[in-house]
């Protein structure tokens, strides 16, 4: 077979050399075929039309003559792949197919050439050797079909990958330093450049925006329709579609290192695994070859010595018809069809597939453990709410909070300069600014004093903090961080600060119980937040304040219980319980770290997107094993009809020629199971 690439580049041509060179001997052997299989089944054809059956001996060697080139010119691919698979003993379908077109294309020839050297047994009532040039050219001209139906599929097979390709836009607009705008190939960008994307323009490679805003379709990297509105220090991903508004962003991976070209790597490297129950067709066909090598001889001998007459020749025609009708080309194709269209299916919804392994894997799954920053909640904290408790107002008391949190680089301080940044507050620098760790922050801002942190600070600084406890600790209890805000020596507000949960968190959570999945929390959160968190959105079990090294043992206690463990996280810390789970799920938003210890990537870091993992992993399977059934069934069944079991209850003998059309249809059939997976609802 040809090499497939094992990258994908935008502009690549496709190779589809072995395609043309098989329809061009397919349509070269049909053309040379069809004459030879009229002369030969006129009569059967058309009854009483004697001008189609010549005298034996010129009929046959004008059969002989147009069948050679079949044979020997259309049907070399097959001969060269069944000598390589016997001279290293690698038996395959190649194999039956040269054997059994071979005997009889060669009989044919010695039985015309050397009519003499034949026994009674091979002769007819007429007293003459028949031959069976039709069969080994319509044979030949049938598998070639089957390898030109075959090789069509499986460049479907791979449109995934094409369609993914022909999302990045071929030129981009630079922006110099001085504002002039010049297009240019996108194989020029590079990191650091300033890029213009225009209203219906795609976004070129992956960067963040400068100035300006718009409306991105982000449907091709998340598999969702509704478009994201974006704006300054918003990231924004090559590929992906600005429907509305007009932005500058600057270039920060180009080439291979967009998510774009990420995902197609993913994606070709999971088609070209093998998943752990193709072993087991690989098993299969390992005897099954050399089984039906010895059935064909078996099926030789009794018809040779007990089957009506011409004998011998009925029994090289069962002995032909069991090796063609026999080829597990079906059995080999039954699974990496399903995986390659899985796989492919996947990535188009922003499920990558690591390798076949990890979408089989995903299907036996019980146990879900999930990190919670990051993965149920944004990992991003935001400010909730502000409640004065003094003579200052929301804004005035925000307004000084931001200015003296500018000199802080903590994650709660950012909230809450963000939360002053979208209410488009002007802010002061902060003066005497100083960190006290584990308590809060100091500084003077606009000529007043200023403390911002827990009640250990306001207790250190002997403020009363009576007026603002009940509300405090009913939000703590709600799993938000509570902060002080202290102007002048007295008690002036709170700050509350939570990470929200994901709006599509708990449905998603009440689907997966809904497929009897156990979930289970993990978080370096304190117990009370953990507990809070837990309750909003339907999980009972939770993990509080564990390290990496404690996620690991969770995991390791769930698999030791008996649970097949499917581990969701985001984070460097993720990793080690990533690896340690039968499946490890990253969510795309998180660490490089995260997705290369993971089986599954979700590009969006939704848990929606593992519910359309789990969907993809069963369908895929249930696809798989249909074809599977089906290519075991069929051989179990053709194989004894070809050997000639119904002749002695019904008369019913199978030509081989019908054998080869019954073999291509087996395979076809096959690959068109496979590609329903193109059109699976991920939805549920």
């Amino acid at each position: 077979m040809a090499l497939e690439p094992m990258n994908y580049t935008p502009g690549m041509e496709e190779d589809d050399s072995e395609y043309r060179d098989m329809l061009r001997r397919f349509v070269v052997c049909l053309i040379l075929t069809i004459p030879v299989f009229v002369q030969s089944m006129g009569e059967m054809l058309w009854p009483g039309a004697k001008w189609l059956n010549p005298l034996p001996w010129p009929g046959a060697l004008t059969q002989g003559i147009l069948t050679t080139p079949v044979v020997v010119w259309g049907g070399w691919p097959f001969f060269v792949r069944a000598f390589q698979s016997l001279r290293s003993m690698n038996l395959n379908m190649f194999t039956l197919i040269g054997l059994g077109t071979g005997t009889a294309f060669v009989y044919s020839w010695l039985a015309w050439l050397f009519p003499g050297l034949f026994p009674e047994g091979f002769r007819n009532e007429n007293g003459l050797v028949p031959v069976y040039f039709e069969a080994a050219a319509v044979i030949t001209t049938l598998v070639l079909l089957g390898q030109v139906l075959e090789l069509r599929a499986r460049a479907r097979t791979s449109s995934a990958i094409k369609d993914l390709l022909n999302l990045a836009p071929k030129r981009a607009t630079r922006v110099s330093e001085s504002g002039e705008e010049r297009e240019i190939d996108l194989a020029e960008v590079m990191a650091g450049d300033r890029l213009r994307v225009k209203p219906g323009e795609k976004v070129p490679v992956d960067g963040k925006i400068v100035s300006g805003n718009g409306v991105v379709d982000e449907s091709m990297i998340s598999g969702e329709p509704i478009p994201v509105e974006k704006r300054a220090e918003d990231s924004v991903t090559g590929g992906t579609l600005n429907q509305s508004g007009s932005f500058i962003m600057v270039a920060e991976r180009v080439g291979h290192d967009t998510l774009l070209q990420q995902i197609v790597a993913m994606v070709s490297e999971a088609q070209r695994s093998r998943a752990p129950i193709q072993r087991l067709a690989d098993t299969v066909a390992a005897y099954f070859v050399p089984a039906v090598v010895g059935t064909a001889l078996i099926a030789f001998a009794i018809w040779a010595l007990w089957g009506p007459e011409p004998r011998l020749a009925h029994a090289l025609l069962s002995a032909v018809a069991v090796l063609i009708i026999a080829c597990p080309c079906a059995l080999g194709l039954a699974t990496p069809v399903s995986i390659m269209v899985g796989t492919g299916r996947g990535a188009q919804a922003g499920v990558l597939i690591k390798d076949a392994a990890a979408l089989e894997t995903m299907e036996k799954v019980d146990t879900l453990v999930v990190d919670k920053t990051g993965t149920l909640t944004l990992g991003k904290p935001s400010l909730v709410g502000l409640k004065p408790l003094g003579n200052l107002s929301e804004e005035e008391i925000l307004q000084l909070a931001a200015g003296l949190e500018q000199g802080s680089e903590h994650p709660l301080a950012r909230a809450i300069v963000a939360a002053a940044q979208e209410r488009a507050l002007s802010l002061s620098a902060p003066e005497n600014f100083s960190s006290e760790t584990g308590k809060g922050v100091r500084g003077r801002v606009n000529e007043r004093e200023l403390a911002l942190g827990n009640r250990a600070m306001m207790q250190d600084l002997g403020i009363d903090t009576e007026a603002g406890e009940s509300e405090a600790q009913s939000r703590e209890g709600a799993g938000e961080t509570v902060m002080w805000v202290a102007v002048d020596q007295k008690l002036a507000g709170l700050l509350r600060v939570a990470d929200p949960i994901k709006e599509d968190t708990p449905e998603a959570i009440r689907e997966l119980k809904h497929l009897g999945i156990r979930v289970v929390m993990l978080t370096g959160d304190n117990r009370k937040t953990a507990a809070a968190v837990a309750e909003k959105i339907g999980i009972e079990e939770v993990e509080a304040e564990v390290l990496p090294e404690r996620k690991i043992a969770v995991v390791k206690k769930l698999q030791e219980e008996g649970a097949f463990v499917a581990m969701a996280g985001d984070g460097i810390n993720d990793a080690p319980a990533l690896a340690q789970a039968q499946i490890g799920i990253a969510m795309g938003t998180g660490t490089d770290v995260a997705m290369e210890s993971a089986g599954i990537t979700l590009v969006k870091g939704d848990l929606p997107g593992l519910l359309r993992a789990r969907i993809l992993s069963r369908a895929t399977m249930k696809n798989i094993r249909q074809n599977l059934v089906f290519a075991f069934l069929y051989n179990t069944l053709g194989i004894p009809v070809a050997a000639g079991v119904l002749y002695p209850f019904f008369g019913i003998l199978l030509s081989p020629m019908i054998a080869a059309a019954a073999m291509t249809f087996s395979s076809v059939s096959v690959i068109s199971n496979a590609l329903r997976l193109k059109t699976l609802n991920l939805k549920g």
